[in-house]
């Protein structure tokens, strides 16, 4: 028998504090292999298909209430679009908007940032590596499928952005004033009916940027900034808890770990204090398909960290209390 697989968008968009955000895509249908939270799996969208989609991460920060104020919590909204060209080629449109807000006393920044574009390949291993083909039976699903992605991100968002007392941070910025760019590769196989397991590596470049002058902030030159690259290893276990063909329903359970090393950022060829480090973060989440929409839902929380000088890191990726992650998609 010939299935379709009928996908639901897995947004995911794990930012750091001052900057950072990446999306991770993957699609799942009613049947076949499951697809995480976090982590990115290797499904495609069918050809001549769109998805749109919403997420919102909410990231509440550990303060050390030692020099107030400081990072209260980050959010992290995301619009997409995404096409498929081909069964193995999918192309995507994102659009994030930044909210980074500082206990009271302190200065908030929020605002659309910079436009970014990725592309995916899919393929798959069946007695030898070939494109994924348009329509695969639900034995072919069980079959080991990867994709290879990259992207880059345009520099729409404005990297001068002024806080309320008119100086400039870069980690506040809503934008990196040039193009990053991003690559990586994913692994899923299907073990059972109801088990699937996922992997991805994948790594964020960044370019030096000099930012305007900013006498209030004590740079009457300009900062040169040039952000740590970001390396991620993610791994994931997605398990069909309930599906009920019969009203197109299907609801997964998901558990991931998340290793994320972050390069320390260099200001005017200077590594900066207090910034990079590696942490695993450990991630419960639940998908819920419906017709061709799905709704995501995970608790993310850091397990382990070892971060370049961790007392003075607040408000950075590894140093939250935790974060709330939600994705709404649809196909159409």
């Amino acid at each position: 028998m010939k299935v379709t697989l009928l996908p639901a968008l897995l947004l995911v968009y794990p930012p750091a504090f001052a900057h950072h955000g990446v999306a991770s895509l993957g699609a799942a249908g009613l049947e076949g292999p499951g697809a995480p939270v976090e982590t990115s799996s290797s499904a495609t969208l069918p050809e001549g298909k769109w998805l749109g989609y919403l997420k919102v991460d909410h990231a509440k920060s550990k303060t050390n209430l030692v020099a107030p104020p400081e990072g209260d919590y980050n959010q992290y909204w995301m619009l997409g679009l995404g096409y498929g060209f081909k069964p193995w080629l999918s192309g995507y449109v994102f659009q994030p908007y930044n909210i980074k807000k500082d206990t009271p006393g302190g200065l908030d920044s929020k605002g659309f940032t910079d436009l970014s574009l990725m592309g995916v390949i899919g393929f798959k291993y069946d007695e030898g590596f070939m494109l994924v083909p348009a329509r695969e039976s639900l034995d072919d699903l069980m079959d080991w499928h990867f994709t290879a992605y990259g992207g880059l991100s345009l520099p729409s968002g404005n990297a001068n952005h002024r806080l309320d007392d008119s100086s400039i941070d870069p980690g506040k910025s809503l934008g990196f004033g040039k193009s990053g760019f991003s690559w990586g590769l994913t692994a899923t196989r299907q073990f059972s009916e109801n088990a699937t397991a996922v992997f991805e590596a994948g790594q964020i470049v960044f370019q030096k940027y000099r930012y305007d002058p900013d006498p209030v902030g004590g740079n009457p030159g300009g900062l040169t900034v040039k952000f740590g690259t970001e390396t991620r290893l993610n791994t994931a276990l997605s398990y069909r808890l309930l599906a009920r063909p019969e009203t197109r329903f299907r609801l997964d359970g998901n558990a991931e770990l998340n290793f994320l090393k972050l390069g320390r950022d260099v200001e005017d060829g200077i590594g900066a204090i207090a910034t990079g480090g590696e942490m695993v973060y450990g991630v419960l989440g639940v998908r819920l398909y419906q017709n061709n929409m799905s709704l995501g839902l995970a608790l993310k929380k850091p397990i382990w960290t070892d971060l370049n000088e961790e007392n003075l890191q607040q408000g950075a990726e590894g140093r939250e209390k935790y974060r709330l992650i939600a994705t709404f998609s649809t196909l159409f």
